[in-house]
């Protein structure tokens, strides 16, 4: 197993047409949730990956267990409930794609994970165990995740955490960061957008931000920046890698889709191999985060989360069009001339 994956998994109702919700006249059902889109995103790109979540004993919940099983995502960890239903939400796309979203879940069933509902088998799986926020801002999902990540260091798994702040789903902003700040020296590798860095660290300048949320715990901080790529920080290294110019469709599910590539990378790279080898070598941690970038940026081109995230072989195109044959083999081969249909923002 390369990649458990534990949190929300819910129903997106993504909207017919640009535009605030008042004014979107019909949705149509598509999957979602965070961690539940990283693992069918390692999934597509030929890796394997489990889920651990609770999900409602209803349509909806059948449906999503239906998808993760049909996209190849173990679902041992998966509980049904009939104690609250599978949580809903509605977005609105602007005109650049960004996303705003109205979640249902008052409870929804993500909420009640608990602590004895943890497969701990299937986390004892994995070379990695990623987790996010928004099952720490109820307080009995909130032991179970914290529980689920304390076990997996325990496992000697690498730790990733993906912040994904939802701040209007907390009590408050305070209780919010608090929390978040409570789970930052559990993980080895956390993802933060540049407004989740300014939040937690209190600055907007990238090297001090990065150093301040270093101090927590973590060896690795990504900082993804949209457009403008990512900034990464270890020990050693700091720098900035580009994104890949595209015409932004739907930009839910990037930044899920940015961790399922970068962590399948670096579980590919870390058999036979240490986690602080492989991130100690800046021209390899920049080709990983470079692939993660594309499979990002191939995401925002189409609808939806999980129905958007690319296979192995769409990223391989994307990647390397107009570069000479694609070799599945070799997952970085070197161009034959230049790149001539998808530019890299410098």
């Amino acid at each position: 197993m390369d990649v458990v994956s534990l949190g929300e998994m819910l129903i997106d109702f993504v909207p017919d047409r640009r535009g605030s919700l008042d004014e979107v006249e019909s949705f149509r059902k598509s999957p979602g949730g965070a961690p539940a889109n990283v693992a069918v995103a390692v999934t597509r790109l030929g890796g394997k990956a489990a889920f651990l979540g609770k999900i409602g004993l209803d349509p909806f919940g059948r449906y999503l267990v239906e998808v993760l099983e049909r996209e190849g995502v173990d679902t041992r960890g998966v509980v049904l409930t009939e104690e609250a239903k599978t949580g809903l939400a509605f977005v609105a796309l602007d005109e650049s794609g960004d996303r705003s979203f109205l979640f249902y879940r008052d409870p929804s069933a993500d909420m009640l994970l608990r602590e004895c509902e943890i497969n701990e088998e299937v986390l004892r799986e994995g070379l990695v165990f990623h987790f996010g926020s928004v099952t720490q801002i109820h307080p009995e999902s909130r032991l179970a995740t914290l529980m689920a990540a304390k076990r997996a260091r325990e496992f000697g798994k690498i730790v990733s955490f993906d912040v994904n702040l939802r701040l209007h789903l907390w009590p408050g902003k305070e209780e919010a960061l608090e929390q978040i700040q409570r789970s930052l020296p559990l993980c080895d590798i956390l993802k933060v957008s540049e407004e989740e860095m300014e939040l937690l660290a209190g600055t907007d300048d990238l090297m001090k931000g990065a150093e301040a949320l270093r101090a927590y715990g973590p060896r690795l901080v990504l900082i993804t920046l949209g457009e403008r790529g990512t900034y990464y920080q270890t020990a050693d290294l700091t720098g900035r890698v580009p994104s890949f110019r595209v015409k932004p469709v739907d930009t839910t599910g990037a930044g899920d889709a940015f961790a399922g590539g970068f962590l399948l990378q670096m579980c590919d790279r870390m058999r036979g191999r240490s986690f602080d080898q492989v991130i100690g070598f800046e021209e390899e941690l920049r080709e990983v985060i470079r692939y993660a970038n594309a499979v990002g940026a191939f995401t925002v081109t189409r609808h939806g989360a999980i129905p958007a995230l690319p296979t192995k072989a769409e990223v391989f195109e994307f990647m390397y069009a107009g570069r000479g044959k694609i070799n599945k083999n070799n997952p970085f081969p070197r161009p034959e001339r230049k790149f001539n249909v998808y530019k890299e923002k410098g």
